[in-house]
């Protein structure tokens, strides 16, 4: 059973390395990102509580993002494990996801980071704007995200570090080449 959380900040390619490690460790990939737009996408009632908050860049309510989360964390599929991509990004997430791990009667194994610099993160992020045409991947709207990262996420690190959780990898380079750090990441919770 293997549990980890991967985060960083926008842009750094927590969905695209959630799957690599995901797959490794032989779990789901869940990233609340994901359900938000597949939400919004699919006009669910949760897609129209949320699409106001991702097309300004602000995070999501936590009661709302951790009724979702404690939902997709219920499925089948997550009792050997999962990896949880964009979640907790508060304090207050951290302790809920520390309730529902006790629900599981299994403790978070590690926070994997990944770790880029602001100027490259927003060149990928207005990049995938223009590839993905996402409302969410405006100038305005990745800087102020990063600022938020800033704020509000790095304090759940700094919480993950009390407990030696932290798994920082280098998420600069190509695909291929943070793929292998991610594969070399996962083999530190064999």
């Amino acid at each position: 059973m293997a549990i980890v959380v991967l985060t960083g900040p926008p842009g750094a390619g927590k969905g695209t390395q959630a799957k690599v490690l995901a797959d490794r460790l032989g779990v789901p990939a869940i990233s609340t990102g994901d359900i938000f737009r597949a939400g919004v996408a699919d006009g669910t009632e949760l897609g129209a509580r949320v699409k106001q908050y991702l097309d300004s860049g602000e995070y999501v309510p936590d009661e709302l993002t951790n009724e979702m989360v404690r939902e997709r964390l219920s499925a089948d599929d997550t009792r050997e494990g999962f990896v949880l991509d964009g979640y907790p990004r508060t304090l207050e997430q951290v302790g809920v996801l520390d309730d529902l791990l006790a629900e599981h009667r299994h403790p978070l194994d590690a926070a994997v980071v990944l770790e880029v610099g602001s100027d490259e993160l927003v060149q990928r992020l207005l990049a995938r704007a223009a590839a993905q045409h996402r409302s969410d991947d405006t100038e305005e709207v990745i800087r102020h995200r990063l600022e938020l990262y800033t704020a509000r996420t790095l304090p759940v690190l700094d919480a993950y570090r009390t407990r030696n959780l932290v798994i920082p990898v280098n998420g600069s380079g190509d695909v291929t080449e943070v793929n292998q750090r991610i594969i070399a990441a996962a083999a530190l919770l064999s």
